[in-house]
């Protein structure tokens, strides 16, 4: 099967071990490095012309090495570092883009209050440049130490198993990326876009019914310009993986797609996100306790379901057998919120829980145990309540002096929607 999973069992997998996460302290501190930094220039090039990015990429190709493409829309985290490691461990060249694209938010979506951080992105590519020359010098180091003078004389052209280096960093306009008409988030408005059926109409489709259009045009269109041998994305942003799965196939795009497992926050095992920045730490806690622990629920259904049985054919293991825990978890959380006071409850509502095929997305009533399935949740975390001054009642959150509240980007004023998901993984005779 060439489902979504499988191919980033072996590969992903392994690069995945090789490059660990950094926690937000390490992120921080590679961060400060990189600035102070005066002996050596690691600052990838910025292009914002598509013909100078498609210049450089002819110079590579004549080159005869290769180029990872990692898509971004900035405020990049450990999650993007993963991948950009990723990349960097496969090929000669790592392009970074980073554009928020305006054809993937509809018109009551967080396209203006979108985080952008185009200096503290650079920093943290800085950093990883200087990290990979690092890693790149102490390889060739230990070569030269084990290895034959002639040995070395032979391999002197063969850098490929050398980390690469984040040679490009392409930041266009939207006049760049939509040069015949204005980006439209309407439905129904006017441009050229790419769309993908049923595949688009599923889990995030039904929510966002315009998202998949953008993220598949603006995609389409940055492999396009980059002609990237290989391009990378993150397991948490699942159906995004599987839709570019589909887009690179049935457009006939030369390159490999690489998904990379998920990224989660060691202190309490929240995938990473660019949106975490809007919660705070009340609703952080909040959505902590939900998501993770509700694929974690599922998972555990799951296990123990299929364990093996002497001499019997596996077990059917049916929806409600994997959901209905997750789902107790969270009617449980909701509820315990529901009996705190104002200044320290937190409202969220579930938008799906999905138990899907992993290359259809189609929702399954019974798990196929040579395909195994996907669990995916979405949860809206709703606004903070306001609590009225001299109205807070003892263990209230105070608004006011040296414990007012950290309510996250935007005050705690706006909808946070969180997406995960968990793979469960074949285990029936033909698995794959």
């Amino acid at each position: 099967m060439a489902g979504f999973m499988r191919p980033f069992s072996t590969t992903a997998s392994k690069l995945a071990s090789k490059a660990p996460a950094p926690s937000s302290t390490t992120m921080a501190a590679a961060a400060a490095a990189a600035a102070a930094a005066t002996s050596t220039d690691h600052t990838p090039t910025i292009f914002r012309e598509i013909a100078a990015l498609r210049a450089h990429r002819k110079d590579i190709l004549f080159s005869r090495q290769t180029v990872g493409l990692v898509p971004t829309m900035g405020a990049l985290h450990a999650g993007h570092v993963s991948l950009i490691r990723a990349a960097a461990a496969e090929n000669s060249h790592v392009f970074v883009s980073i554009y928020v694209n305006p054809t993937q938010f509809a018109v009551n979506e967080d396209l203006d209050s979108y985080p952008r951080t185009w200096d503290h992105d650079l920093q943290i590519l800085s950093s990883l440049n200087a990290e990979f020359a690092a890693q790149a010098q102490k390889q060739k180091q230990d070569q030269s130490q084990s290895q034959s003078p002639q040995h070395n004389a032979d391999n002197d052209d063969n850098n490929s198993h050398l980390p690469g280096r984040i040679s490009a960093v392409f930041a266009p306009t939207s006049q760049t990326m939509y040069p015949t008409s204005p980006p439209s988030s309407d439905p129904s408005g006017a441009g050229t876009f790419i769309t993908l059926t049923p595949l688009s109409t599923y889990l995030e489709g039904a929510s966002r019914p315009i998202f998949f259009r953008g993220v598949a045009t603006v995609c389409a269109k940055l492999f396009n310009i980059s002609t990237p041998d290989a391009v990378y994305f993150g397991q948490k942003d699942m159906q995004q993986s599987v839709i570019i799965r589909r887009l690179v196939r049935d457009l006939h795009f030369a390159t490999a797609v690489r998904v990379v497992p998920t990224v989660r926050d060691a202190r309490d095992g929240l995938a990473l996100s660019s949106r975490n920045v809007y919660l705070g730490a009340r609703r952080r806690a909040a959505a902590a306790a939900v998501l993770p622990r509700m694929l974690a629920r599922a998972q555990q259904a799951y296990d123990s379901a299929r364990q093996p049985r002497t001499g019997l054919p596996p077990p059917a293991i049916t929806r409600a057998a994997v959901l209905e825990p997750a789902i107790s978890l969270f009617e449980e959380e909701l509820a315990a919120h529901a009996r705190l006071p104002p200044g320290r409850r937190v409202s969220f509502e579930l938008d799906y829980l999905s138990l899907a095929d992993p290359e259809s997305l189609e929702e399954v009533e019974v798990v196929d145990p040579a395909r195994g399935a996907v669990v995916s949740v979405a949860v809206r975390m709703m606004p903070l309540e306001p609590v009225a001054l001299g109205a807070a009642k003892e263990g209230d959150a105070k608004e006011g002096g040296e414990e007012k509240e950290d309510r996250g980007l935007g005050g705690g004023t706006g909808v946070v929607r969180l997406i995960d998901n968990v793979v469960l993984e074949p285990f029936g005779k033909g698995a794959v």
